[in-house]
């Protein structure tokens, strides 16, 4: 046991086991707010924000902060560095210019290592490891919330060609650190399951392979026991939620040839989480989880972990929709069939970077007895009738405004017409769509329908939305504006 002197806490784990661990990443996530940076509050954010972030930092003499690079457009990429360990341990975020949930994370990771709170335990954290940050990767890509960047390639497909100046300098500062520990730091499809489960797989982790056999050495095999050591934390906040992504080896991707460069790479995937669209909740998960897996390369307590357990984190599957209907009748052609519905909601891009919308479509339909969802409801015995349009044409918004919008549900009214509409405007936050006059429903199944028992509208789907069609209709988190 190293330096014990100094290491009331570590003693704990040491002398308790897992159960004293536990208590100490309880406090930690129980003191998250402390640490959590207010200045970013949601997923879509610039390199603007980033760079004024990071400026903060160089108040923390501890900090070491240099421009390591520059992307396609002249973006600067921050490498921040602490700690004085022999132990390099690099962690880089959105290399996807649109996956930027553990940017957030890092960000509240630097408010911890500023704060006074753990000063004993960080103190000798950081004479074992020297900690690098480069985060957001992809600057160009985060500016219009985009995967790739601005040369239209994917960034984690670059690692051997190096076209990109983005990817050079990744590498660049891989091999001059010779890093010991890589944290690949990206977000998945909120549609991502633990396998057998309803849910969501809100993190998945993954100790990516470094040839077509997916052999493990020593370097593999020390992530795959980090990363034990992370779903044992998680499993306290978010039992159930976490997966095991694709280990296919991937010949061009980063991961893949960090870890088979010398570096224990682990990589971080933050899914969906109920009610979290702007993965807040998961962005606290990341910040315990990256917290957890550094204490425990400080302390090496990471080196008695059986692989096996690593083995036992279940599989990422993809079984989940937004929205999941089951057992609704419809009618084609004169005959009645009993379909389950899928839908999902695309994210659309408003007029700003930080500005988006929901868009639904079916995924799909039919029998869905083995696939989740979000919200799910049982309609056996309801009829599925496609949305009406308002027959009244209405001159503009003040006049929607006026409407009583649960009596046009009740009435099955999914559409109003309004002459002028807003132009370069696409959705509105009424329940009901807005279109152009003469506007034409689509036959087949739409984003917006009613489900009718004994000829009556229960229920209503707005934009992929369910609500009571005599209730509060706020669960419409926006509806379309619709131009024909």
């Amino acid at each position: 046991m190293k330096k014990l002197q100094f290491l009331p806490i570590f003693f704990l784990l040491f002398s308790f086991g897992l159960s004293a661990q536990q208590e100490f990443y309880k406090e930690l996530y129980e003191k998250y707010p402390d640490y959590k940076e207010e200045d970013v509050k949601q997923r879509r954010f610039t390199h603007d924000l980033v760079v004024d972030l990071i400026a903060k930092q160089e108040k923390n003499s501890y900090f070491r902060i240099n421009k390591v690079g520059e992307s396609i457009e002249g973006r600067s990429l921050n490498l921040l560095s602490i700690g004085s360990g022999k132990i390099d341990v690099l962690l880089w975020s959105q290399m996807h210019g649109d996956e930027s949930t553990a940017t957030m994370a890092l960000f509240d990771i630097f408010n911890f290592l500023n704060s006074e709170d753990f000063k004993t335990e960080k103190d000798v954290m950081l004479k074992e490891v020297t900690l690098h940050f480069l985060p957001m990767l992809n600057p160009d890509g985060a500016e219009k919330f985009q995967r790739r960047n601005a040369l239209g390639i994917d960034l984690n497909r670059d690692a051997l060609r190096l076209q990109s100046p983005e990817s050079k300098t990744l590498k660049m500062v891989r091999d001059s650190l010779d890093a010991d520990f890589g944290f690949n730091l990206h977000d998945q499809s909120r549609y991502y399951n633990a396998e057998g489960t309803n849910k969501p797989a809100s993190i998945s982790y993954l100790a990516p392979a470094y040839n077509y056999e997916k052999s493990i050495n020593e370097v593999r095999g020390n992530a795959m026991k980090l990363i034990v050591i992370m779903n044992n934390i998680i499993q306290n906040y978010a039992p159930g939620q976490v997966g095991r992504y694709n280990d296919d080896f991937e010949p061009r991707a980063f991961g893949d040839n960090i870890q088979k460069w010398g570096t224990s790479t682990i990589l971080i995937e933050s899914g969906g989480y109920p009610n979290d669209p702007e993965k807040q909740e998961i962005r606290k998960l990341n910040f315990v989880s990256i917290l957890a897996a550094i204490f425990a390369i400080a302390e090496e307590d990471y080196k008695t972990i059986a692989i096996s357990e690593y083995e036992s984190i279940p599989q990422n599957d993809s079984r989940l929709y937004d929205l999941k209907l089951t057992e609704v009748t419809y009618e084609l052609l004169g005959n009645e069939y009993i379909l389950d519905l899928g839908m999902n909601h695309r994210e659309v891009p408003g007029n700003t970077p930080q500005e988006y919308f929901y868009r639904a479509y079916v995924a799909d339909r039919g029998d869905l007895s083995t696939n989740y969802a979000y919200k799910s409801k049982e309609l056996s015995g309801y009829k599925l009738s496609s949305g009406r349009v308002y027959p009244e044409i209405l001159k503009d918004l003040e006049a929607v405004e006026k409407l009583d919008f649960n009596k046009l549900l009740e009435q099955a009214y999914a559409y109003v017409q309004v002459e002028n509409l807003p132009e370069n405007e696409h959705f509105t936050d009424y329940p009901v769509n807005l279109v152009t006059p003469n506007f034409k429903v689509a036959e087949d199944i739409s984003h917006s329908f009613f489900l009718e028992k004994d000829g009556k509208p229960e229920y209503a789907v707005i934009n992929g939305f369910l609500v009571k069609t005599d209730e509060e209709l706020s669960a419409v988190e926006n509806a379309l504006i619709l131009r024909q």
